[in-house]
């Protein structure tokens, strides 16, 4: 299958982007995701939504799974 995205040479992001509500604070399921932007991301979710909860919600301080700037 191809990215009609990529073929159009759209500047966008394959992975998900996970909103955390406190601050507004997103991250990138895609390691090589340089930009957070939601305008990038074909798909965002809450990160209430996630299956299982959310460690940001039950383990405060914890790593999450990587910050974008």
């Amino acid at each position: 299958m191809e990215c009609s995205s990529c073929d159009a040479r759209i500047d966008h992001c394959h992975g998900t982007l996970v909103v955390h509500p406190e601050g507004g604070f997103a991250e990138c399921t895609d390691p090589s995701c340089r930009d957070g932007d939601r305008v990038r991301h074909a798909l965002i979710v809450d990160c209430q939504a996630l299956g299982g909860g959310c460690a940001c919600a039950a383990l405060p301080g914890k790593a999450l799974l990587r910050q974008v700037s």
